[in-house]
């Protein structure tokens, strides 16, 4: 059975073009019309983009249990960028759910359930000496309790380049990255 995503907030912003009334009900009657049950949509963004002709489509799914679908498109136009980062959050969807049942196992009732965490990188990298590098940026990244296999679905399902996490199994921190020869790394840490 196929439901809609009804009463999802779905934000459109556009970076070097202004959204007329338009495109932004275009986009959203389009993400609206997106019919999969799983996994639950959350709220949306749509980020809209033109340099020189090149029209720019992203949309950002935040879905539950943590899941986050990323996917854009780039064409001469507008509407065909929207249409065509559709078809592909729609595809990725689906290819989602389908690895999901083809890779269900229950799951034991001994799993509690963990506060999300977040890693800060700041104070402690603070530059002491003209010598020592110094930090340029810092970023917060929310940490997530979920399994590898979980882990492995969410680095596939966007384009990020890793994804930090906290392994339900041992309850540790674990940063799972792109390898440049196209597999997964899987970094754990070790305490002596």
């Amino acid at each position: 059975m196929q439901t809609a995503n009804v009463n999802v907030p779905i934000q459109v912003t556009g970076r070097h073009v202004s959204i007329t009334e338009a495109i932004k009900n275009y986009a959203q009657s389009r993400v609206e019309h997106i019919h999969l049950d799983y996994p639950r949509i959350i709220d949306v963004q749509v980020i809209l983009d033109v340099e020189k002709h090149r029209h720019f489509a992203e949309i950002i799914l935040h879905c539950s249990n943590h899941i986050t679908i990323e996917a854009s498109h780039e064409c001469d136009d507008m509407y065909a960028a929207i249409d065509g980062v559709t078809a592909k959050v729609t595809q990725q969807m689906r290819k989602f759910k389908t690895k999901l049942l083809r890779n269900h196992r229950p799951r034991g009732k001994d799993i509690r359930h963990l506060e999300e965490t977040v890693l800060h990188v700041g104070a402690a990298f603070e530059q002491t000496e003209e010598s020592e590098p110094q930090v340029i940026k810092t970023e917060r990244y929310p940490v997530k309790p979920m399994f590898v296999d979980e882990a492995v679905l969410q680095l596939e399902m966007s384009n990020r380049q890793f994804v930090v996490f906290l392994n339900a199994k041992s309850e540790i921190v674990n940063i799972l990255y792109r390898r440049k020869d196209g597999g997964l790394g899987l970094i754990e840490p070790a305490f002596a």
